[in-house]
């Protein structure tokens, strides 16, 4: 009856992302606002080129891998909306995965319904595939990544980990975590893993820091950190994103690599931008920024990366979690399709959470959506009715800034930490005599 259960929540969000495709198709036709994101018709140009044998950075604004214009090239000759399909089958994969990792878990099976629901049936998610946007794609290899990890399948995670990297670029954080993850007391040569469960972790009270005592140190994970594990992670994740980034600019040269890769290190948006800093982008915009310029705003970003990485590396959902809140909130250019990035793995550390949606959770989340919903009133008004609203508008990204740095502090204080694995009998003592 559960397994049912589950199966008629796929098969109702399966019809529901349908309908929205379908319904996209009429709006684009009647409406004057579209449905449809206008990123999806810069993919389907990009696909259109590369069918007639052209490359896809001939239309512009296309600054993906070429790998997406390939995997759209169906729109040419099968229908307009196949991308729109493919995403959205990605968006139930990720779904899909969420199940698998909280039963590998050993959560009840209430609580992954519950956060089942809260991916498949979130605004914020089910709107970006239907739209157009390529962006479940990225999550479910990344959640692909996370099972591969817990079966002890180092190599095929770094395969997968090389590609999404190539892919789209900001999984990149995850590099940090991921190699202090594969720690010699979890990783042992032909032994698989041991997950500690969810009934394991119940009544322990909310920790911070006691993992850096509590985890084979981090000190002594970097002391240890050329193990077999680490080492075929890095390699393979290396070769195959060099194999794809060579291959296609020896097919399409410098314009990929600055479209695809460089751009996104230098990006500059005055218009459609939570982030703090489109104020400066917005006054600055008729000169050229220097390098540094560009580059400084970054320097935020690596800070706080690393002091989430090595307090919640171990705990590796949650810090991937953390990190991607952080990273978009101090990111030099944020839109709305960013929030995807952590939403799927919202589900994910839920069940580890102690926060209770009365009165604590609610108020988070009214804070987020308040502090998105000011600023998207100041963002009406600029864009559609054209008022000098920058100021305001910027007002509201550091409103939007603090709202998101509010949510997380509450998420982190309130988190049971969990470590994904357990040690193996003797690991410790094998360790520290290597």
């Amino acid at each position: 009856m559960t397994s049912l259960k589950t199966h008629s929540i796929f098969l109702i969000s399966a019809i529901f992302r349908v309908g929205l495709i379908l319904y996209g198709e009429w709006q684009d036709a009647h409406m004057e606002v579209r449905y449809t994101d206008v990123d999806y018709l810069v993919f389907s140009d990009a696909a259109s080129l590369m069918a007639s044998g052209h490359s896809p950075y001939k239309r512009t604004t296309y600054r993906y891998s070429p790998l997406l214009a390939f995997l759209l090239i169906p729109n040419s000759f099968l229908s307009r909306s196949w991308g729109k399909f493919l995403f959205s089958a990605s968006d139930l994969f990720v779904g899909l995965f969420i199940h698998i990792i909280l039963k590998q878990r050993k959560v009840p099976e209430d609580l992954c319904t519950y956060s089942l629901l809260i991916w498949l049936f979130n605004p914020f998610t089910f709107t970006i595939g239907t739209r157009g946007n390529c962006e479940p794609i990225v999550c479910a290899i990344l959640l692909w990544i996370v099972i591969c990890l817990m079966n002890g399948n180092v190599l095929q995670a770094a395969c997968w980990y090389g590609l999404i990297v190539h892919f789209r670029i900001y999984p990149i954080i995850y590099a940090l975590p991921i190699i202090l993850f594969l720690d010699p007391c979890f990783f042992q040569s032909g032994v698989k893993p041991l997950l500690c469960d969810w009934t394991s972790d119940q009544g322990k009270t909310p920790q911070i820091n006691s993992e850096v005592t509590d985890q084979c140190d981090v000190w002594i994970a970097f002391k240890s950190i050329f193990t077999r594990s680490r080492i075929l992670f890095g390699l393979v994740s290396g070769s195959v994103f060099l194999f794809f980034t060579g291959f296609f600019f020896y097919l399409y040269g410098w314009e990929f690599l600055h479209e695809a890769l460089l751009y996104h290190l230098t990006r500059t948006d005055p218009r459609h931008n939570f982030s703090i800093y489109f104020y400066h982008i917005y006054l600055n915009y008729e000169r050229e920024l220097s390098i540094l310029e560009k580059l400084i705003s970054f320097l935020p970003q690596v800070i706080v990366q690393l002091v989430l990485v090595f307090c919640f590396a171990k705990d590796l959902l949650f810090c991937f979690f953390v990190q991607t809140v952080a990273f978009v909130a101090f990111n030099k250019v944020i839109t709305a399709q960013y929030f995807v990035w952590f939403f799927c793995l919202l589900p994910l550390i839920l069940p580890w959470t102690n926060m209770k949606l009365k009165w604590q959770g609610l108020c988070c989340i009214l804070l987020w959506i308040g502090a998105q919903t000011h600023w998207l009133m100041w963002g009406y008004l600029l864009e559609f009715k054209g008022k000098n609203v920058f100021l305001q508008l910027w007002v509201a990204s550091l409103f939007f800034l603090a709202a998101n740095t509010f949510v997380l502090i509450m998420l982190i204080r309130h988190h049971n930490y969990s470590p994904v694995f357990r040690r193996h009998a003797g690991s410790k003592t094998t360790l520290k005599s290597e």
